[in-house]
């Protein structure tokens, strides 16, 4: 598959794949904590239908991917109620970082697999060394852009949770247009954000190699 068309239809499937599993990783650690809200909705599947949001699953990361920036995405939020769970406020922060964590351990597996296979350095040909690239620098775009501190994305959990009760507040209003915020410091700010992006992917990526003593 040596297409331009068909590395598209790759990446599509690493962005979808990845998506689901960060969504999943959410509702089964909320549903381990006692939350059964992601459980009756039936978001705890593999089915790409109940996950997939079709503008931040699939149109924005393959646009992004086809303009060469870095690629970042997302899938319908899994439905928790943090006053089911255990720990409530820490409880909510576990299930936040859960999604980052899944694409970090996808990114880790990946390279490991590729480098120890040598299959990310082209021994099986490009198109391994290219689904074995995407697969890690794809999956840490995802965890460096949900980790962002700004509501709904993850980070924000993860900040809710050690933050003052002013602060709090703060958060909890930003949560109807948070996402707003986001894209617009993206489209102000792209540059700087694809840098800072690019920069947390490559040290990652170093740590990697460092794991493995390469």
């Amino acid at each position: 598959m040596n297409t331009d068309f068909g590395y598209i239809i790759i990446v599509l499937i690493i962005i979808v794949g990845s998506v689901i599993l960060h969504e999943l990783a959410h509702g089964i650690v909320a549903y381990w904590l006692g939350d059964r809200t992601a459980k009756d909705a039936g978001r705890l599947t593999l089915n790409p239908i109940k996950h997939i949001d079709p503008y931040m699953s699939i149109l924005v990361p393959v646009i992004l991917y086809i303009l060469k920036a870095p690629v970042f995405g997302g899938a319908k939020p899994v439905p928790v109620n943090y006053h089911h769970l255990k720990w409530r406020e820490w409880g909510m922060a576990l299930v936040a970082v859960a999604g980052p964590f899944t694409n970090f351990l996808i990114a880790l597996l990946a390279f490991i697999i590729g480098h120890f296979s040598s299959l990310l350095y082209g021994t099986g040909g490009a198109t391994w060394s290219f689904v074995f690239y995407e697969l890690v620098v794809i999956n840490l775009g995802f965890m460096i852009f949900n980790l962002i501190p700004i509501p709904p994305l993850d980070g924000s959990r993860i900040l809710y949770v050690i933050s003052p009760d002013r602060f709090r507040q703060v958060l909890s209003r930003m949560e109807t247009y948070g996402v707003i915020v986001v894209y617009a410091l993206i489209l102000l700010f792209g540059e700087v954000f694809s840098s800072l992006l690019i920069n947390g992917v490559n040290g990652i990526v170093s740590f990697f190699y460092f794991l493995v003593g390469a």
